[in-house]
């Protein structure tokens, strides 16, 4: 993994079994910014679901193929298009990884785009997308998980 992967870490009081929990449900913060639709299933290995963001603006298909409970989650993109770019399947390829893990009486939860690097022409773009998605919907949806 480069150090130059788009990352995003925050620190939270819930468990790392809550904030897997939140994660692999993938509807529930993956959306709500730019009139997304996600079709198909998130949190079973070897499961496939895609995106689609403003119309025909990003469209990506995911595929979990790694799953460690409460401890890891990566999602291969094996389709993209993203209209905005010259080319236009950049995502095809790069991963979508969580690390979740204990920080004494706090958890830590690290997103890595493995493959959205400064040298592609997304970098900036989906950057502060994934930045929006990650503080504005998913950490705070972890901050308020309750033990079920």
């Amino acid at each position: 993994m480069s150090t130059k992967d788009f990352a995003y870490t925050f620190t939270i009081d819930q468990s790392p079994k809550q904030a897997f929990d939140v994660i692999k449900d993938v509807r529930s913060w993956w959306s709500g910014l730019y009139s997304e639709e996600i079709h198909g299933h998130t949190d079973q290995l070897g499961e496939e679901f895609t995106f689609r963001a403003g119309g025909d603006v990003h469209y990506s298909k995911q595929k979990l193929v790694e799953l460690i409970p409460d401890q890891r989650l990566v999602w291969l993109v094996t389709e993209s298009r993203l209209s905005f770019l010259e080319k236009q399947n950049e995502w095809t390829g790069s991963k979508l990884i969580f690390d979740i893990s204990r920080k004494g009486n706090k958890t830590e939860v690290r997103f890595t785009h493995q493959g959205l690097v400064p040298q592609i022409e997304c970098h900036g773009a989906c950057s502060d997308a994934w930045t929006r998605y990650l503080k504005e919907k998913l950490q705070p949806l972890i901050a308020n998980a309750t033990k079920g």
